[in-house]
């Protein structure tokens, strides 16, 4: 991206943005944030057709306008989420993702289900099962 310039020809700096410390805050009254670096390409936003990624578009932003708290207390195929057993998975376990983690779903599109796994306020979208082929349903 090419800096921006004013009209005498300085480049302008941004304003700075303080972050808070991950430690200074509950993740529990934080919204989602969601991390697409994981995504499987056998399972990605290529894969979806234009109304699924339009839904899936339309769930995280909707997800993002609540905590992770008010998450919790929604039913499963609303805007809640149901764990999903990681020996039902059909796909590989992407080798970052230690024994420890626990995989959730979340629906995208009516029943299809985004699967990945939560650390602190961040969910990583680890699959996008819009055939209903990564676990048994």
């Amino acid at each position: 991206m090419s800096p921006r310039f004013n009209a005498n020809n300085r480049q302008e700096k941004g304003k700075s943005i303080s972050a808070r410390k991950a430690s200074d805050t509950n993740p529990e009254q934080e919204p989602p944030i969601f991390c697409l670096r994981f995504l499987s390409k056998d399972y990605c936003l290529s894969k979806c057709t234009k109304d699924e990624k339009s839904a899936f578009a339309d769930t995280i932003f909707k997800l993002s306008q609540l905590t992770w708290s008010e998450i919790n207390s929604s039913g499963r195929h609303g805007l809640g989420y149901e764990k999903i057993a990681r020996d039902s998975l059909k796909a590989a376990v992407p080798k970052h993702v230690t024994d420890d983690v626990n995989f959730i779903a979340f629906r995208f599109c009516a029943k299809a289900p985004m699967v990945g796994y939560r650390d602190r306020a961040v969910f990583h979208v680890l699959w996008l099962d819009r055939n209903f082929t990564l676990y048994n349903h």
